[in-house]
């Protein structure tokens, strides 16, 4: 990337959001060098035989410099981000968007944006617990929409991407990522310790917690921090989040009921990644129970779905078609058994994500008294073939009576 430029910082983000490479500008300006050790939950890959880094970097290492360059990011700049953001997901049919990761700066662009009028959907706010947590105690932490923008609690993540191979297994990867042998299972971002104390800190202050963990140690560590809390400050109806869980195992299916978890599931991966999954990632049997929605189900679990953008386009058809059929890019099918009806699947966008918002009396379902969030399709998905269902289109959004999108 120097050929780029040397004179201003140029970063390329992965597809995953978890890893980048950066030329030397801005490695400077986060001050990464040959001296520098790799930040806990993070890694700054180096040149062959030297420790000066090669500029790639994953989880708190490229965390820790995104953040940094966005700092530099002008007011005018971060409310342009939000109001194109808003366009994009009402072209795509959402009402309601999730900023699942808010920093100081987000925020305050959230907060100018309710002021000033500019929401026009609903957008609920989680603040990352481990840097952005002072705005905690703004007023907007609250149940009830202001001009369209509140804050619904926190989000910590305990590990990085199952595409990256960062995710944290229980079990190697099929092909170790480069620099690393055979053998190689990924990491944590934090110790036992560390998690347990965020969990238990989100519990005791009331905060809604929505915790991004793919790989299955990092689910276990989850749902034991969970159960740490919840024998420390007592059971209660705190809907914490498992935020994609791609590679939950069975047992660990069984023990979300039982802890008040709820499951936010990702089944966009087997369309997009699932033959790299199935090729390089987790191999058979394992990417076969990628986001095992049925298996969820069967637990008589709720569950949402979701599309993680800027991951993926917030292309709520292509999340449809991804739940129902589960095919790769190539058309086989990951994980058969896995699928769910046209009609569960749109619950999963609807019903159920109001649920896990705390929003269940006032969004998700077509009846009186309900807020008027409505999207117009060009088809029914109920009446048409399954393979069909990626080329819907939405023709108008609608978000409490009000068109904010229209296809003409």
């Amino acid at each position: 990337l120097d050929r780029v430029s040397t004179e201003k910082p140029v970063i390329i983000i992965h597809t995953s959001g978890h890893l980048s490479v950066a030329n030397s500008k801005a490695l400077a300006m986060a001050g990464i060098d040959e001296n520098t050790d790799n930040p806990d939950g993070g890694l700054i890959r180096r040149m062959a035989n030297s420790q000066e880094p090669n500029g790639v970097l994953e989880e708190n290492a490229h965390f820790g410099l995104l953040f940094k360059l966005m700092q530099s990011f002008d007011p005018d700049l971060q409310d342009l981000m939000l109001q194109e953001g808003q366009k994009l997901y009402t072209k795509y049919g959402y009402t309601t968007a999730q900023e699942g990761r808010a920093t100081q700066e987000a925020y305050d662009s959230m907060v100018r944006a309710s002021k000033a009028d500019k929401f026009v959907i609903d957008v609920v706010a989680y603040a990352d617990m481990a840097t952005s947590s002072s705005f905690m105690d703004s007023p907007y932490n609250s149940k009830n929409y202001t001009n369209h923008f509140r804050i619904g609690g926190v989000k910590l993540n305990f590990d990085g991407s199952p595409q990256g191979k960062t995710a944290w297994l229980s079990h190697p990867y099929l092909k170790a990522p480069e620099g690393q042998e055979q053998g190689y299972a990924g990491y944590p971002t934090f110790n036992d310790e560390q998690a347990y104390q965020y969990i238990e800190t989100a519990f005791a202050n009331d905060w809604q917690v929505m915790t991004h963990a793919n790989g299955d140690a990092a689910i276990e560590q989850f749902l034991n921090a969970v159960e740490n809390a919840n024998n420390k400050l007592g059971k209660k109806d705190r809907r914490p989040v498992l935020i994609h869980g791609q590679t939950i195992r069975q047992d660990q299916v069984n023990r979300l009921k039982e802890l008040g978890i709820f499951p936010s599931l990702f089944p966009m991966h087997t369309f997009y990644w699932g033959d790299w999954h199935v090729n390089s990632v987790l191999g058979h049997p394992r990417a076969d129970f990628i986001s095992p929605t049925h298996a969820v189900r069967k637990q008589g679990l709720m569950f949402s779905t979701h599309h993680d953008a800027p991951v993926a386009l917030p292309n709520a058809l292509r999340v449809l078609d991804a739940t129902v059929n589960r095919t790769t890019r190539t058309d086989q099918v990951l994980g058969p058994d896995q699928r769910v009806s046209v009609y569960t699947a749109l619950q999963a966008m609807t019903t159920w994500p109001a649920y896990q918002h705390f929003e269940e009396s006032s969004k998700g379902q077509l009846k009186q008294g309900m807020q008027a969030d409505l999207i117009i399709l060009d088809n029914n998905p109920l009446k048409i073939k399954p393979a069909e269902l990626h080329n819907l289109q939405v023709l108008e959004t609608i978000s409490r009576g009000k068109t904010v999108y229209s296809k003409n």
